[in-house]
C-alpha cells in the first residue's frame, strides 16, 4: 500500500509537467495573471507543510539534534547549488540565439535533478505516514505547476518545438519516480531514511518558499493584486492546517 501511494503520487507530480499543453494558447499577460496567484498559493502550501506536517512529525520522532539541523542546512545548500548551476549557465549562454538551445538543455538537466529530489522528498514523507505523504505531495504539485509552466517557456525559447518541449519536460519530470523508488529501497535496505530525508526536505522547502516564491510575491506592487497574493498565501497555509485536522 505504501509503494502504491508513493509511486502514484510521483506519477501525479510528473504529469504536472504536461501543463504546458494547456498554456500554449495563453498570451503572456494571461499567464502572468494566473502565475501571480499560483506562486503565492504554492509558497503558503510549502510553508504550511513544513510547520504543520514535516517538522512536528520529526520532533515527535525525538531525533531533532545538531545533526538534524545540519541536514536542514544541507537541504538549503543543495537547492542553492542546483539553482546557482542553472543560473550560471543562463548568464553565460542565453545572451545570443545560438547559445539559447544549450541553455535549454542545461535547464532540462537541472530540472531532472530537481524532480529526482522531489521524488526522494515524497518517498521520505510517506515513510513517516500516509497523511504526511499526501500533504507533501499536494505541496509539491502546487509548487510544480508554476515551475513547469516556466520550464516549458524556457524550452520554447531555447528552440524546441512545442511537442518536443512537452515530451522532454515530461521525461525530465519522470526522474521523480526514480527518486521515490530509491528512497523506499534504501529504507528497506538500511532503515531510518526518513530521519535523513525529512530534515533535508524541510530545508529544501524553506529554501524554495523563501528564495524562489516569496521574492516573486514582492514584485507585485498593485494593492489589489498584492492582497490577492496574500490571501492565496494564507489559503495555502490553511489547506495544510486543514489536512492536519482531518487526520
Amino acid at each position: 500500500m505504501l509503494y502504491f501511494y508513493a509511486i502514484g503520487s510521483v506519477v501525479l507530480v510528473s504529469l504536472v509537467s504536461l501543463i504546458g499543453l494547456f498554456t500554449i494558447s495563453f498570451s503572456v499577460e494571461k499567464l502572468k495573471n494566473i502565475l501571480f496567484i499560483l506562486v503565492a498559493f504554492a509558497a503558503g502550501s510549502l510553508i504550511g507543510d513544513v510547520f504543520f506536517h514535516l517538522l512536528p512529525e520529526y520532533i515527535e520522532m525525538g531525533e531533532f539534534t545538531v545533526i538534524s539541523s545540519s541536514l536542514i542546512i544541507v537541504g538549503i545548500v543543495t537547492m542553492l547549488f542546483i539553482e546557482k548551476f542553472i543560473h550560471w549557465h543562463h548568464c553565460h549562454h542565453v545572451s545570443s540565439l545560438e547559445h539559447a538551445h544549450p541553455f535549454a538543455i542545461m535547464n532540462l538537466i537541472g530540472d531532472a535533478f530537481h524532480n529526482f529530489l522531489d521524488g526522494l522528498i515524497v518517498g521520505a514523507s510517506y515513510l513517516v505516514s500516509i497523511p504526511v505523504g499526501i500533504a507533501t505531495t499536494i505541496a509539491v504539485v502546487l509548487h510544480e505547476i508554476p515551475q513547469e509552466i516556466s520550464d516549458f517557456g524556457v524550452l520554447l525559447q531555447g528552440g524546441f518545438k512545442k511537442t518536443k518541449a512537452l515530451m522532454f519536460n515530461f521525461l525530465s519530470a519522470l526522474t521523480a519516480v526514480l527518486g521515490v523508488v530509491l528512497a523506499l529501497i534504501l529504507n528497506e535496505l538500511m532503515g531510518g531514511m526518513d530521519k535523513i530525508l525529512i530534515p533535508f526536505t524541510i530545508g529544501a522547502f524553506i529554501y524554495i518558499a523563501g528564495t524562489d516564491l516569496i521574492p516573486e510575491i514582492h514584485k507585485e506592487l498593485k494593492v489589489h493584486r498584492s492582497l490577492a497574493q496574500l490571501l492565496a498565501f494564507v489559503l495555502g497555509i490553511l489547506i495544510m492546517l486543514g489536512l492536519v485536522l482531518l487526520e
